[in-house]
């Protein structure tokens, strides 16, 4: 199959890239960043697929800053709804399998247990209804042959993510205040990607005409920011006091969903992918190689 992966610069797209290259496949990749498809750019998206045609397309590129996404709504309203919208008709017209990447914060956070596929969504930002509103439209366009995986906390040992940033404060500060009441279920984007690609070889992928579903991959377990961090600063050896803080306590822009832990039992009855306990994947990401050398520079 030829299958293009838009998003090629993020933690997700580098690491889909990193496991096919270890990991040899019978596929043909093709990754593309904003310089070849411009998802801010309508014509950009239909100028690339009127010179392509791909068997699977999988978009992991996304309007991310939620604090900014408060004042730029026009913005992550046009990458990560119409954009995606669009991406829907071109797979529709060229009878390609599309896989959308999603997120958590599509719920408000007022679970008490990890969020399953069909709970209400009631996103409480605009990043997060920006991006509900891209599910919703895929779907009307397409009943079949699509894939939606919303994660959550994604982290990685690419740059601009939880891990990355904390560690760096870590280097610089004697202290530093982590929320200590937001429950999430992190996603290692390495275990992500695996997943992907495990779904993409299965048998049930390679038949045509699958009904459209909704996913939901992330750790197994949930912790706190806090907890989490914690644990990321005695696997470095970074010594700093760490307080726990409420979220309320912190000056955001946009609201962040108090609980949002995902449950993963569907995609794994549905196409057996592995999920792994935070502290697992964590550990892998510190056995990384270029995490490894990032961490000595």
């Amino acid at each position: 199959m030829k299958i293009l992966v838009i998003g090629k610069t993020g933690q997700l797209g580098k690491s889909i890239s990193k496991l096919i290259v270890s990991k040899k496949q019978s596929h043909d990749f093709v990754f593309v960043g904003r310089e070849e498809l411009d998802l801010n750019k309508t014509l950009s998206i239909t100028s690339f697929f009127n010179n392509n045609s791909f068997d699977v397309i999988i978009n992991c590129a996304a309007y991310t800053l939620v604090d900014k996404a408060e004042e730029e709504v026009n913005l992550a309203n046009q990458v990560n709804h119409l954009a995606v919208a669009k991406l829907a008709d071109i797979a529709k017209k060229q009878h390609s399998k599309l896989i959308h990447i999603s997120t958590d914060y599509v719920f408000d956070g007022k679970a008490n247990k990890p969020y399953k596929e069909k709970n209400k969504t009631n996103p409480i930002n605009v990043y997060g209804k920006t991006k509900l509103d891209g599910e919703r439209s895929i779907q009307k366009i397409l009943s079949h042959n699509l894939i939606i995986i919303r994660t959550s906390g994604m982290y990685s040992e690419f740059s601009n993510n939880f891990v990355d940033k904390i560690l760096m404060i870590g280097r610089e500060q004697k202290e530093i205040k982590i929320v200590c009441d937001q429950i999430v279920s992190p996603t290692y984007a390495s275990d992500l990607a695996e997943a992907i690609i495990t779904i993409i070889n299965s048998k049930k992928f390679g038949k045509d005409n699958q009904k459209a579903q909704i996913y939901h991959y992330s750790s197994t377990d949930e912790v706190s920011w806090y907890d989490f961090a914690k644990e990321v600063f005695e696997l470095s050896n970074i010594k700093l006091k760490i307080h726990p803080t409420k979220l309320n306590e912190f000056s955001t822009i946009a609201k962040r969903p108090m609980y949002s832990a995902l449950d993963t039992d569907k995609i794994f009855l549905d196409y057996n992918v592995k999920t792994f306990d935070w502290k697992n994947s964590i550990k892998k990401l510190f056995a990384s190689e270029i995490f490894i050398n990032k961490l000595e520079i």
